[in-house]
């Protein structure tokens, strides 16, 4: 059995469709596109502009504020998978604590089970358990580990 990735489908709108999509007159669109405010592709004389990519460049003008955790989060997952830890300590502990909401308080787990938990999402599982440690997020007591109960969640 061949273990294939699908490719992933990408959906193309017109500079004229993402004018009427978001009521604009569709100069605008086409001015935005050619200085790379907006992200799209020039294909012969007019412009495409991926789906995907319109819905990022949208979220990135919105008025909703972010917090924090968010920003975080938006900045360091890709496809629900960590692509490194942060240097910085705030943004570390904020990825911490988003692994750490994956463990049950008051469950005892063994040092597989705590890897498998974080391997979903981050292949060096090691460096993360040993921040959970090192941070008092967990407590470690004969190769067992529990979600420390006096830990306090930034915010």
């Amino acid at each position: 059995m061949e273990d294939e990735k699908q490719p992933k489908t990408m959906e193309f709108l017109t500079s004229a469709e993402v004018a009427q999509l978001l009521k604009m007159n569709p100069q605008v669109i086409v001015r935005k596109l050619q200085i790379g405010e907006i992200p799209g592709y020039k294909l012969g004389k007019d412009w495409r502009v991926e789906a995907g990519q319109l819905r990022e460049w949208l979220d990135s003008k919105s008025n909703r504020r972010r917090s924090d955790r968010e920003k975080v989060l938006g900045n360091f997952f890709v496809d629900g998978r960590l692509t490194h830890l942060p240097a910085a300590r705030k943004k570390k502990r904020l990825i911490l604590q988003e692994f750490l909401t994956r463990f049950d308080q008051g469950r005892v787990y063994t040092e597989k089970e705590v890897n498998d938990v974080i391997a979903e999402s981050y292949e060096d599982f090691c460096t993360v358990r040993r921040e959970f440690i090192a941070e008092k997020m967990m407590t470690r007591l004969n190769g067992k580990y529990k979600v420390s109960g006096s830990y306090r969640f930034i915010q």
